[in-house]
């Protein structure tokens, strides 16, 4: 190592002068005075962060366990199939998209390519600045969002699936908003539309999908997959 490893010092800031050693006198305060920078060390911070988070789940989870019993049926009987055989209810999505779809497309199709797009997106470069999506470019990515939502749309009334239909018409409907408004609106809310970007509208949509489609499964529908009002009974 060489001489100037160590210096000998009176300082009171140990991040601008980390390899000193300094000799804190009464009139020295030893308070590092920097600024905090906005990054959190993964071990041990975070990784003490999950532990609890962890922790804490775990315990609510025994607690609602002792508390509630779980809602099961009675043993299965070979001699009597229930009339809907329903999934579990993070099933009831794809068993949803049965009722339009043939297997192969709503069974293996569609799941695979969700996950093949949930891998690969993220090493494109897609908004990777995460500005707003409608601050540059404005028309040629409106003539590429009427494409695309034309023909998604386009595909889902040709199979009827209307239950997935109309969250891709309230989404788009939320992104041409935000098209229309300017940078500066007065409106909270619209300024909050144009600051979001691509992977925002990308994320809302899939997951606004993924929930009506479950609680299509799961409160409307009866006997024979048929559309129910479940508070009729």
């Amino acid at each position: 190592m060489s001489d100037k490893d160590f210096v000998a010092g009176s300082d009171s800031d140990a991040r601008k002068s980390p390899r000193r050693v300094v000799f804190v006198t009464r009139r020295t305060s030893p308070q590092v005075r920097a600024q905090d920078e906005d990054r959190v060390m993964t071990h041990p911070e975070v990784f003490f962060h999950i532990a609890i988070a962890v922790e804490i789940l775990a315990v609510v989870l025994v607690w609602m366990a002792l508390l509630w019993d779980a809602p099961l049926e009675q043993l299965a009987d070979p001699m009597h199939t229930p009339n809907p055989a329903k999934a579990p209810w993070y099933f009831l999505g794809l068993q949803e998209l049965l009722h339009y779809f043939p297997p192969v497309v709503a069974g293996v199709l569609i799941p695979t390519l969700v996950v093949l797009a949930l891998i690969v997106i993220p090493y494109f470069n897609i908004n990777i600045q995460s500005e707003g999506l409608w601050l540059r470019n404005k028309a040629r990515r409106l003539r590429l969002l009427a494409a695309v939502v034309v023909a998604l749309c386009a595909f889902l009334a040709a199979f009827h699936v209307w239950v997935a239909l109309a969250p891709t018409v309230v989404i788009s409907g939320f992104m041409l908003l935000a098209a229309a408004t300017p940078v500066q609106a007065t409106s909270p809310f619209r300024r909050w539309l144009v600051a979001k970007p691509l992977y925002f509208w990308i994320m809302t949509w899939f997951l606004t999908e993924a929930l009506v489609l479950t609680v299509v499964g799961t409160f409307f529908r009866g006997p024979g997959w048929s559309w129910v009002w479940f508070w009729r009974g």
